[in-house]
C-alpha cells in the first residue's frame, strides 16, 4: 500500500509539474484529401509538434494552399527575380523548427544579402512520407503556376522507399491499389503509369493485429496525461505497454500481418519473395546494404521513374531541376544509398548537392545537424542546407537569367 501510494503521489507531482512547464500535450496536425494531389494539410490551421524527448514543441500555421509555410509570393513578385520551388517530404515541411528557422527561409535571407541582384523568392512544398512520385502533384498544382527558374527536389533515405508502392503498403499499411498519394503502377506490358490518389483509400486499408487492452488503455492515457506522455518517451520503461498480442518489443508486427495480405496481389507477389526473413521494422535501412532483395531493387526504378517525370516538366517549363541529399543518414561517394541516388540523377542529368559532404568540408559534425531522437534537421540542420544551396547558386547564377 505504502509503495502504491508513493507511485500515486510521485505521478500526481509529476502531472502538475509538466502542466505548468509544457506548452502542450499531443501533436496536432489537421489533414485533408485533395482530389488529384492526395492528403496535405488543411489550410489555414495550426499546427502543433511535439517531441518529449528532444524538448520540441512548435506551433506553426498551414497557408493558403495547406503546405506549412508563408503565404505564397505574388505571381508578379515570382516573376521579377530567381523564385525558387523546393519540393520534399518531412524535411521540406519541418514541423520541427519554426517557420522563420526552415532552410528555404534562411537561403532567401542569405542571398538576399550576398547575392541581391538575383531577387531570389522562395517556397515550400512538404508533405510528410511522400517520395518523389507522390510530390508530382504537388509541382502540378501549385509550384508550377509561379514559375520557378530553379526546382529543388530535397531527397532523404525514405524516399526509395516511398516511391514504391509495395513498400508503401508495407511501411504504411496502404491498399497497395488505394493510395493516398499520387503513386505508379506497372501495366500489364511492364511499363510504369502515374495513378492519381484514390479518395477512397481509407475504406481500403490493411488489416491491422489486435491490440492488447494494456496497449490501449495507455495510448488513451497518453492522449491526456502529460506526465505518461514524458514516461512514454523512456521507451524500455513503458514498451511492454505498447507492444500488441504476441508481439515482441523489437519489431513492428503490422509489418507481417500487412505483408501477409498483399504477398499474393499481382504488383507485389514476386518482389516479397523470402520477405519473412527482412527486418521490416525500419524500411529504409535496407538501402544502406550492398545488396538488397527484389522490392527494393524495383523501388530504384520507380525512384528514376519519379525524378525523369520532374525533369520532363522542369525542362518543358524552363526550369533548372536539382536534386539536394539531406544528411539524414546518406553519406556521400562510397555510401551505397548515396551511390544510388547519384546513379539515377546522372542517368536523369540532374545535378546533385550533398548536404552531407558540405559540411564534412566545412569541418563540422553531421550528427549536429539534426535532432538526436527526432532524427530531423534542427536549426543547425537548416542553416547549413541552405548554405548548401546557396553555395551552387553562387556557381550557377545562369539558372536565374
Amino acid at each position: 500500500m505504502f509503495i502504491v501510494s508513493g507511485l500515486l503521489l510521485i505521478a500526481l507531482v509529476g502531472e502538475a509539474y509538466f502542466r505548468l512547464t509544457k506548452p502542450f500535450i499531443n501533436n496536432s496536425v489537421p489533414l485533408q484529401f485533395v482530389d488529384g494531389v492526395g492528403l496535405i494539410k488543411k489550410p489555414n490551421v495550426e499546427t502543433r509538434y511535439v517531441r518529449w524527448d528532444d524538448e520540441i514543441w512548435v506551433i506553426s500555421r498551414s497557408n493558403s494552399q495547406g503546405f506549412v509555410d508563408r503565404e505564397p509570393v505574388s505571381a508578379e513578385r515570382a516573376a521579377a527575380g530567381c523564385h525558387i520551388a523546393f519540393i520534399g517530404d518531412s524535411y521540406v515541411e519541418a514541423l520541427e523548427v519554426p517557420i522563420a528557422d526552415k532552410f528555404h527561409v534562411r537561403l532567401e535571407e542569405m542571398a538576399a544579402r550576398e547575392l541581391p541582384h538575383l531577387a531570389i523568392t522562395t517556397q515550400a512544398y512538404g508533405i510528410g512520407a511522400t517520395g518523389q512520385i507522390n510530390q508530382l502533384p504537388f509541382y502540378d498544382e501549385y509550384a508550377r503556376h509561379l514559375n520557378p527558374k530553379l526546382v529543388v527536389l530535397v531527397f532523404i533515405i525514405n524516399d526509395f522507399g516511398n516511391n514504391s508502392t509495395a513498400l508503401s503498403s508495407l511501411a504504411r499499411g496502404w491498399d497497395p491499389d488505394r493510395m493516398p498519394f499520387m503513386s505508379a503502377q506497372r501495366d500489364e506490358h511492364g511499363v510504369m503509369k502515374l495513378r492519381p490518389p484514390d479518395p477512397e483509400y481509407e475504406r481500403f486499408l490493411l488489416p491491422r493485429p489486435p491490440q492488447a487492452w494494456h496497449a490501449s488503455a495507455w495510448n488513451r492515457l497518453t492522449g491526456v496525461s502529460y506526465f505518461a506522455n514524458w514516461l512514454d518517451r523512456k521507451k524500455k520503461v513503458v514498451a511492454w505497454f505498447r507492444a500488441p498480442i504476441g508481439a515482441s518489443v523489437e519489431t513492428d508486427p503490422h509489418r507481417v500481418v500487412w505483408a501477409n495480405a498483399i504477398v499474393e496481389r499481382p504488383c507485389c507477389a514476386s518482389l516479397l519473395d523470402g520477405w519473412q526473413s527482412m527486418e521490416w521494422n525500419f524500411i529504409s535501412e535496407m538501402f544502406m546494404e550492398e545488396y538488397m532483395p527484389p522490392v527494393y531493387e524495383e523501388s530504384l526504378e520507380y525512384t528514376a521513374f519519379g525524378m525523369k517525370q520532374f525533369k520532363l516538366r522542369a525542362d518543358s517549363d524552363g526550369a533548372q531541376l536539382i536534386i539536394l541529399s539531406a544528411s539524414d543518414f546518406m553519406g556521400t561517394r562510397g555510401d551505397p544509398q548515396f551511390d544510388r541516388l547519384n546513379a539515377i540523377a546522372e542517368a536523369s542529368g540532374i545535378p546533385l548537392i550533398s548536404q552531407y559532404d558540405y559540411i564534412v568540408r566545412q569541418g563540422r559534425n553531421v550528427r549536429d545537424s539534426r535532432w538526436r531522437h527526432d532524427g530531423h534537421w534542427n536549426v543547425n540542420g537548416h542553416q547549413w542546407a541552405a548554405e548548401a544551396v546557396l553555395k551552387w547558386l553562387k556557381e550557377n547564377q545562369q539558372v536565374c537569367d
